[in-house]
């Protein structure tokens, strides 16, 4: 799973007993040569399926991390692309794959952006966020696009039961409860808390229209959709 510049298991276990945000400042210098890193294949689907929605000018990486989702952004941005991300040490990262890009540092519950941007994109973070904390998230990215703004959401279907991907997810998830039971600060990170079903909801119930676009499928274990999440236009 992890190359040889990967992080080791000790770094693994000292990132899992800290809080998210000082465990992604501690891993991010490898954290693009683990698995956690969304795939190029689903990075170059988005953008494909993005592109007869533009054209765009200005976007937003929401969780930003390394930056994989600024590659799309200026794919398919006539102007300005922008990451935010809580993790000091994962926006170094960024800052260097994308050096053109805008960089902030902000919780995305409380994102600082009002009605600038056209496009909003997100992989891999929402299993960072309870889902009592997802709604905050997504009234911010609201609140961040333009009406007629677009936010654009990949997200990995749950593995069915039959699968060893079904029990991992499981397996991990659990560990993560007892973990932050035992442990302070909490580190959220959890595999099944946001389904497609979950977050369509949460999506509409921040005031975007909702369509979903499957993506691709890898093995037939993980189905992967893009949840297109509309902003009402000002007249709508």
């Amino acid at each position: 799973m992890f190359s040889a510049e990967g992080p080791s298991l000790r770094e693994l276990c000292v990132q899992a007993l800290t809080s998210v945000e000082r465990g992604y400042d501690h891993l991010a210098p490898k954290f693009d040569h683990t698995p956690f890193r969304t795939p190029p294949e689903i990075l170059e689907a988005t953008v494909d399926a993005l592109i007869p929605a533009g054209p765009f000018a200005r976007g937003l990486d929401v969780c930003t991390g390394t930056g994989a989702g600024l590659t799309v952004l200026r794919k398919l941005c006539q102007e300005q692309v922008t990451g935010v991300d809580f993790s000091a040490g994962m926006l170094d990262e960024a800052r260097g794959a994308v050096p053109e890009a805008t960089l902030v540092r902000a919780d995305a519950r409380a994102l600082p952006f009002d009605a600038g941007f056209d496009l909003a994109v997100t992989f891999g973070a929402l299993g960072h966020f309870l889902p009592s904390e997802r709604p905050a998230v997504f009234e911010g990215v609201h609140r961040a696009l333009r009406p007629g703004g677009l936010f654009a959401v990949a997200l990995g279907e749950l593995p069915g039961a039959n699968s060893g991907a079904y029990w991992a997810t499981l397996g991990f998830d659990l560990a993560m409860v007892v973990r932050n039971a035992v442990v302070a600060p909490p580190f959220v990170m959890y595999y099944r808390t946001a389904t497609a079903r979950s977050v369509r909801r949460d999506l509409r119930a921040a005031g975007f229209t909702v369509e979903t676009i499957d993506l691709l499928a890898e093995d037939d274990l993980m189905r992967f959709s893009l949840l297109l999440g509309r902003r009402a236009t000002a007249q709508g």
